[in-house]
């Protein structure tokens, strides 16, 4: 029996869709449609990559490590190092990424519903540079076999989005983001993770009149809780998700630029969204950027273009004599929620070629 996309017993053969490879670019302003195939070379990103700094950065899968886990020592055997001696992630970890992805995209550590065949790494060339008024960042790495998600219809979670990639900047004001990078986003109780509460227990919180949580519990940063319940102790729940601080306290925290900023692109409708992350996951409000990607002989090609100035709330604005905190991660395979790869926390100089700093924009 042959039939298309059909996952009916007694089909011997099935004709899946294949995906489109062409280029897409697209920027903030008008969305590029989902048929010129000569968008990438038509984009107004014109760089001389060679004069960009470069470097390879093994993103992996994180499974159900928040931080939480990271902070507790019967989870994590750095916990003590990172919350006295104040260590990096990068200090124990650079070099191991792709061996702890491994572990838990197998199970065999930290992830109770593993995915058979996904990857527990992907290496991505990372090249960065700048002209003064733009950051330009160039994402480089190998595209995967499709591994379909058990525990969902169809195997993919995110059907419309073969891949989407999202940027995240942050100041050290931001409690732990000079040492976790976007880890400080990501808790026990965030939507898939073990501790999630359920629905009805969310809309009869007073924190339900003040998040948006029709898609779950999103992502959030320490500075918008009055209490975060870390090790888990006597049965307790971990996270903070009801700890949430009030409105008054939400905009000083705001105003004094304690929030992640994050941009997102989504292949699938060559989507762009900018915003960032305090008490939620809010993925709009920002200036906006400019991407190109492409999908050519199995390799990944997408690049960034960012104003270094913002003036919009919940944007990060990039001095070139300052460093930053510095993440990326890749849902890949049509991925959603925490079923992605990720980076440690990096940090972003500009033509600074400190030990330090890891990714170093270099002037065109």
């Amino acid at each position: 029996k042959l039939a298309f996309d059909s996952a009916a017993d007694g089909i011997e053969i099935n004709a899946v869709k294949r995906e489109a490879a062409a280029p897409v670019a697209a920027t903030t302003a008008a969305p590029a449609a989902a048929t010129p195939s000569a968008a990438a070379a038509g984009s107004s990103i014109n760089v001389d990559w060679s004069k960009a700094g470069n470097r390879t950065v093994t993103l992996l899968y994180p499974g159900e490590t928040s931080m939480e886990w990271v902070m507790t020592g019967k989870d994590h055997g750095g916990a003590r190092p990172f919350m006295i001696g104040g260590d990096r992630c990068t200090t124990c970890h650079d070099k191991e990424t792709a061996d702890m992805g491994q572990k838990m995209v197998t199970g065999a550590k930290a992830e109770s519903k593993p995915i058979p065949g996904k990857r527990g790494s992907i290496p991505v060339s990372v090249d960065s540079t700048h002209d003064g008024e733009y950051l330009y960042l160039r994402f480089s790495w190998p595209a995967g076999e499709h591994a379909p998600a058990p525990f969902v219809d169809g195997g993919k979670m995110d059907p419309d989005n073969p891949m989407k990639l999202a940027v995240m900047f942050a100041t050290d004001a931001v409690e732990y983001a000079d040492r976790a990078g976007c880890w400080g986003t990501c808790h026990h109780d965030n939507r898939t993770m073990p501790d999630t509460p359920d629905a009805e227990t969310v809309a009869g919180s007073p924190a339900a009149q003040q998040l948006d949580v029709s898609h779950g519990l999103t992502k959030y940063i320490k500075e918008s809780r009055s209490d975060i319940e870390v090790q888990g102790r006597r049965g307790k729940k971990r996270g903070g998700w009801d700890k949430l601080k009030s409105a008054d306290e939400l905009k000083t925290a705001a105003d004094a630029g304690l929030f992640m900023d994050i941009v997102r692109y989504k292949s699938g409708k060559q989507e762009i969204e900018d915003g960032h992350i305090l008490e939620q996951r809010q993925m709009n409000g920002g200036q906006g950027a400019e991407f190109a990607a492409e999908l050519n002989n199995g390799t990944w090609s997408l690049i960034m273009k960012r104003k270094l100035k913002s003036d919009n709330p919940g944007d990060i604005s990039l001095e070139t004599d300052k460093v930053y905190n510095f993440g990326f991660a890749i849902h890949d395979d049509f991925s959603a929620a925490r079923f992605h790869h990720v980076s440690l926390g990096y940090k972003l100089g500009f033509d600074n070629d400190d030990k330090g700093v890891e990714i170093n924009a270099i002037a065109q």
